[in-house]
């Protein structure tokens, strides 16, 4: 469970931190959209397609990441879907994030510098650090790295070529010390969230304190990579819980689309991916799904019987990671 007392340490840090990130000042400031378009395990055939296509339906966020290895297909698809929905490149969001073989801090800008290049963009508006763990160049062995990393972040914000800087996947613990060691805090912390993973008190820290929230995985277990929910063990299916296929017909709307206006609701924003262009409308149109308060309270209790963590690298990385949260 969340160590609250470490909340309140945290809460003193955060507060003394500068909180502007935005140096891009001929650019009118564009708010993080709640609902964003995930790019990551996109299929390959078609991923160019797929994001032209989510520009072209509304889609108004894009996340990317280094370690997707797809983002020169994603730049592929930036500029025609932009072109087709007369859009220009100020009229979107696109975060990337910055792989741990890139913590040393004169190898971070060169991550930025490869993004950009990839995604045919001459900025982000938010460039995150993907996880609290270095790895080696050299040898890809993996350790827990980021306070150097994080100054080195820190000074891109000078550099015209990101408007805020972030964290991924950071413990309470780990935000401590960077927040020890920073002069500028997070503008958003993206990390695994769902309703069987709700981390509610980690949540409303982040909002007391300004930092936004991003949730990765929202569709929870909806991803084959999670395993089968048909393994021993495993818990039912996101999409497939009656609670929330209960929600959807009541409300008329689709078990992912409840998933996805919940997440909305509580201020996260929620990236789920799709290759297929139905899906891809589907999800868009849970901004349309509106949930009561009650509809609201029923997937908040949802963890009184299920808590799952789905991504947790920690062992395989031989790196302790998510200490004092769910679902550890």
């Amino acid at each position: 469970m969340v160590h609250l007392h470490i909340f309140f340490f945290l809460a003193t840090l955060a507060s003394s931190l500068e909180a502007s990130q935005i140096p891009l000042t001929d650019r009118t400031p564009l708010s993080i959209p709640l609902l964003g378009y995930g790019t990551w395990q996109l299929d390959h055939s078609n991923v160019s397609e797929a994001v032209s296509s989510a520009l072209q339906t509304g889609y108004r966020h894009i996340d990317c990441a280094a370690a997707y290895r797809n983002e020169r297909d994603v730049g592929k698809g930036i500029a025609p879907g932009l072109a087709a929905a007369n859009l220009t490149r100020g009229d979107i969001w696109v975060t990337s994030k910055l792989w741990n073989d890139h913590h040393q801090p004169d190898r971070v800008e060169q991550g930025l510098d490869q993004t950009l290049s990839d995604l045919d963009v001459d900025y982000l508006d938010l460039f995150l650090m993907h996880w609290p763990v270095a790895s080696s160049p050299l040898t890809g062995q993996t350790y827990e790295d980021y306070v150097d990393t994080w100054q080195a972040m820190e000074a891109l914000l000078q550099t015209n070529k990101v408007r805020h800087i972030g964290i991924s996947n950071f413990s309470p613990h780990q935000l401590n010390r960077l927040l020890l060691n920073a002069k500028i805090r997070p503008f958003a912390h993206q990390m695994e969230l769902h309703p069987y993973l709700q981390q509610r008190p980690w949540i409303q820290w982040h909002r007391t304190n300004q930092i936004h929230t991003t949730a990765y995985s929202p569709l929870g277990n909806s991803n084959p990579i999670y395993g089968s929910p048909e393994h021993p063990g495993a818990i039912p299916a996101l999409l497939d819980n009656n609670i929330i296929k209960g929600i959807a017909d009541l409300r008329g709307c689709t078990a992912a689309q409840v998933v996805l206006a919940w997440g909305m609701k509580r201020g996260t924003s929620v990236i789920p991916k799709s290759s297929h262009a139905s899906r891809i409308v589907e999800n868009y149109e849970a901004l349309m799904c509106e949930l009561d308060e009650e509809d609201f309270g029923t997937v908040d209790g949802l963890q009184e019987r299920f808590v799952r963590r789905f991504n947790d690298p920690s062992e395989s990385w031989g790196v302790e990671l998510f200490e004092g949260l769910d679902g550890v």
